[in-house]
């Protein structure tokens, strides 16, 4: 009696007539049936290769997909009974190279080549790839935010008022987070319906929680003892009284950093709180507080991401422009251009559904709406049919592989509900559905152990997409070795229970320890996966640590895993984490192109001369400073300054070393960056150098990955060696930056990598690492309605980053020679700085006359002194509201150091005298100048283009200036 799994498989082989959808899981041998059936349609005789199109996930998969097909032709052939068979099949083989087989990119870029003035593009266009369409969208940023920010639009205010508030989960600078928001704007611009944007008045809800926040800061202060468990944790209220302003955009940031103080509060063991109230008093008034904070958050949450999405559609134009000049498409253009043009052009769709008569696509799990609504229209039988949703495909023509619980990259517009949707919808039209159970990948006990995990589990959710579970069925016997093996881990207690932080301690070294073991003392062996029926000893090539994430924050999950394989010598392979910059070899090459490219950079030469490239000791690098000078490519060298020829051959290998530097910076920008590398590579010898150290493999392919980032570069338009460079180090800078080296399959080495760069591979032995990753997201990130073409996602985030400026002055000689107006820019350079969340800020250079001096060789100058005093108003104090211009005149409120109330202002004027008279109220009665003096006044004060900082008591709360605009410089 044949079983489930064995129907469907005829069922795929011999119902070619059918169209249908076929669910398996890993292991099952799914690509392997859609090329049988691709070459039973041709053996058949019911199309030629020239007309089948077979759509695969990445290029790698399209190549091993044509060499199977080609295996399969052969095999076929030799079966093959009747001649028009054995006809077909040697057609199909001596024509195979017109199969159109590759990615739904490739399929669609040739489409639009053949048809591009029907799709209105460009007949020569260019492709960029994801490195140069990148580098676009860098640059549309660029332009972007300084028209924004000139401009300030409402959505763009509210965003950076809550830079120094909310901190997200992504991450980066702010600047990034919303150069990160854009970008998603951008990849789904096929969406353009805009987000719904509900009646919510900002104002009104924020002076009801003011109001609420209020009452809840007078029970606070109302408690005796200030070592009170609550009163302590509730200090957060107290604080938020102080720094409030009149200012909307500030108070909504401050409202949602309130929320966050108020996520960890302890009420400790005193029920008594006060006179007047209790504790549980005081804290059901906190939790109130803390639900209609979280109640704002989420709609002020939607009112600005409905806002800024309005707003950012001029991003989405500026890159548009910018490629239409160029005369590029990027892969995302590609898949749109080609939709309008098959839904919207009748002939050309009539030709095309004329042209390929059946459309095969594996890893259908994986496709996005519009690659979707490409493939579903090419297949429709009637022609006259332009809504995906309304397509009957042709019978037999369209053939669909895939697996629901494998849709594993959403982050690249995969959707499972959207899946399941087409699927129904196919379904409605006559597809069939068909499941393969049997797995050929793994033995019985990790099947049994996969099914008992996932069955209970997974029991299908239309509404929030999970699919069916279908257990897998048993193909390989069971095994003399244990299958599964439950790691146990030394110690993974916290303080009072288990704990992920201790889990995460003590999980590499085990897993080390592990791995050491089953190498070298277990004499374990596995069936060889290059080899079918061969058994052979563990290699550690047959060894995989999967992690969910390779970056947790600013932290990267692999490091310690890596320390734990180098500290027992034990080889591996690193697919793409995050710390490629921070590898030895990868900083070594990096500083010493920065030494060819900035000769005057002594840091970067003397760490080149001291690495491993040339691996000068220290003692004669200090020699010949002292005995030599400056170790500068084009300074005196030995030669020069010694006659003694004992002393000049000790220093051979430093002048030897300068003078390849030297050449190196001659020639820079005459020979490609690439050039250049290897150039610098192989005088030394240095891949001989690398492939000797421990994981030698690991270290080559990532010195290669450097050569391959200046290809990418060179292919983008960048023309200079300086440009690579400062791409180079700018990508170290760049928080989160991931650069994944190309790896070699045939290398051997543990292999490290993530669930997504593991989809479809194999290995022997599968260890899984960072176990304290969370599952899932707590919410949702993304809502897609493709029959309206809406996507609403989360865009938004902004953290808190310590900036600083080390590079700011004024260039005295050429634009500012009144001394006056030099004390006035320094003075409020630095101020306004602050504002914007500098932490730190310096002077460029403290006695350079070219860039104007605050030292005039015996002292600080008047300039120097305003400095010294800005800095000493700063120095402890916190800015409370950000410099705005109200009124003519520039304001900044702070806390000072000693507690009091603080604010800078000065007169929105430059290079004149004029003064006006400034009433601040409040409590102010003191205010310091840029002098260092101090001058008590009881109502108003004269104030100029030199800002003045006023002083005053916290007894009562300043009236700040009305009707704020904060400008962004």
């Amino acid at each position: 009696m044949k079983t489930p799994d064995q129907i469907a498989r005829e069922r795929i082989r011999n119902s070619l007539d059918e169209t249908l959808i076929v669910e398996a899981a890993a292991g099952t041998g799914k690509t392997s049936e859609l090329v049988r059936r691709i070459a039973g349609v041709l053996r058949t005789g019911r199309t030629t290769v020239d007309r089948v199109v077979a759509v695969t996930f990445m290029r790698k998969a399209a190549g091993e997909l044509r060499l199977r097909l080609r295996l399969e032709l052969d095999a076929a052939r030799l079966k093959a009974s009747s001649e028009s068979e054995i006809q077909n099949l040697e057609n199909a083989l001596k024509r195979l190279e017109e199969a159109r087989i590759g990615t739904i990119h490739s399929f669609c870029a040739e489409i639009l080549r053949q048809r591009p003035v029907e799709a209105r593009i460009a007949p020569g266009f260019e492709e960029l790839d994801q490195n140069q369409a990148a580098s676009m969208y860098e640059r549309a940023f660029d332009m972007w935010i300084q028209n924004a920010l000139e401009d300030l639009s409402p959505g763009l205010r509210r965003v950076l008022s809550r830079i120094s508030f909310v901190r997200t989960f992504d991450e980066g600078s702010a600047l990034d987070q919303l150069r990160a928001a854009g970008n998603y704007f951008l990849e789904w611009r096929d969406f353009p319906a805009p987000w719904r944007r509900d009646p919510f008045d900002r104002e009104k809800e924020i002076d009801a929680l003011i109001a609420q926040v209020t009452e809840l800061a007078q029970m606070v202060s109302t408690c005796e003892s200030p070592r009170h468990e609550l009163r302590k944790s509730l200090q957060c209220v107290i604080d938020f009284e102080s720094r409030r302003t009149s200012d909307y955009d500030y108070l909504e940031g401050l409202l949602l950093s309130l929320l966050r103080d108020l996520r960890d509060v302890k009420k400790g063991y005193i029920k008594k709180f006060s006179s007047k109230y209790s504790r549980d008093q005081v804290v059901d008034a906190k939790d109130q507080l803390r639900e209609r904070l979280r109640e704002f958050e989420r709609r002020s949450g939607a009112d600005l991401s409905s806002l800024l999405q309005a707003e950012m559609r001029s991003l989405v134009q500026t890159y548009e422009e910018l490629k239409a000049r160029s005369g590029k498409l990027d892969f995302t253009d590609l898949l749109i251009r080609t939709r309008d043009l098959i839904r919207d052009n009748a002939q050309v769709r009539g030709f095309l559904q004329e042209q390929f008569t059946h459309i095969f696509v594996d890893e259908f799990q994986d496709t996005d709406p519009i690659q979707a609504e490409i493939l579903t229209l090419l297949s429709a039988d009637d022609p006259a049919v332009t809504d995906w949703r309304a397509v009957r495909p042709k019978p037999g023509k369209l053939f669909l592989v895939g697996d629901p619980k494998q849709s594993i990259y959403r982050f690249r517009r995969a959707d499972i509900i959207f899946y399941q949707d087409i699927c129904q919808v196919l379904r409605s039209k006559g597809a069939g559905l068909i499941y393969l159970s049997q797995s050929f990948r793994s033995v019985r006990p990790i099947q049994e152990a996969v099914n008992a995990a996932f069955e209970p589990e997974m029991k299908g959710d239309p509404v929030t997409g999970q699919p069916s579970y279908v257990p897998l069925e048993e193909f390989a016997p069971r095994s003399a070795l244990p299958a599964v093996i439950a790691l146990p881990v030394p110690k993974p207690y916290g303080q009072a229970q288990v704990a992920k932080y201790a889990i995460e301690a003590s999980l590499p070294d085990a897993i080390g320890a592990f791995v050491a073991w089953l190498l070298k003392e277990s004499g374990w062996s596995i069936r060889n996966p290059d080899r079918a029926g061969e058994i052979v000893p563990i290699e550690p090539r047959h060894i995989a640590l999967l992690f969910r994430r390779f970056m947790s924050w600013e932290n990267d999950m692999t490091r310690e895993y890596i320390r734990a394989l180098e500290n027992r010598d034990i080889p591996h392979l690193l697919w793409g984490a995050r710390s490629f910059h921070e590898r030895e070899e990868v900083e070594t090459v990096r500083a010493a192109l920065n030494a060819v490219e900035w000769p005057d950079d002594a840091l970067s030469v003397y760490a080149t001369l001291k690495g491993s490239l040339f691996a000068i000791p220290d003692n004669l690098l200090l020699r010949y400073k002292i005995e030599v000078g400056s170790l500068h490519p084009f300074r005196p060298t030995v030669a020069a300054v010694s006659t003694v020829e004992t002393v000049r051959r000790q220093f051979t290998p430093i002048t030897d070393a300068l003078a390849f530097l030297a050449d190196l910076h001659r020639r820079r920008n005459w020979r490609s960056a690439v050039e250049t590398l290897h150039a610098l590579l192989e005088a030394v010898r240095a891949h001989a150098a690398f492939a000797l150290r421990p994981a030698g493999h690991q270290v080559l392919l990532n010195v290669n990955h450097i050569a391959d980032l200046a290809r990418a570069y060179e292919r983008s338009g960048g023309i200079s060696f300086r440009g690579f460079v400062e791409q180079l180090n700018s990508m170290v800078e760049r928080e989160g930056n991931t650069e994944p080296p190309v790896m070699e399959d045939a290398a051997d080495g543990v292999r490290i990598m993530t669930v997504h760069a593991a989809k479809g591979l194999e290995f022997p032995v599968v260890i899984l690492a960072d176990l304290t990753c969370r599952m899932s997201r707590g919410d949702a990130s993304r809502y897609l309605d493709a029959p309206n073409g809406l996507c609403a996602m989360k865009t938004y985030g902004i953290s808190n980053k310590p900036l600083w400026n080390t590079e700011f002055g004024w260039g005295m000689n050429s634009w500012l020679p009144n001394i006056n107006d030099q004390i006035a820019f320094l003075a409020r350079s630095h101020l306004y700085l602050r504002s914007k969340g500098v932490a730190r800020s310096y002077w460029y250079a403290y006695n350079n006359g070219g860039w104007g001096t605050i030292y005039n060789g015996t002292g600080l100058n008047t300039a120097g002194v305003a400095y010294q005093q800005v800095y000493t108003w700063m120095v402890g104090a916190t800015m409370t509201t950000p410099c705005a211009l109200a009124s003519n005149v520039w304001s900044c409120d702070l806390t000072l150091a000693n507690g009091n109330l603080g604010r800078a202002v000065w007169l929105n004027v430059f290079g004149s005298t004029a003064t006006q008279s400034y009433t601040p109220g409040g409590t102010f009665n003191k205010y310091l100048d840029l002098a260092g003096g101090a001058t008590n006044f009881s109502n108003s004060v004269t104030i100029s283009e030199q800002p003045i900082l006023l002083e005053g008591t916290v007894s009562a709360r300043p009236n700040p200036p009305t009707a704020l605009m904060v400008t962004v410089h």
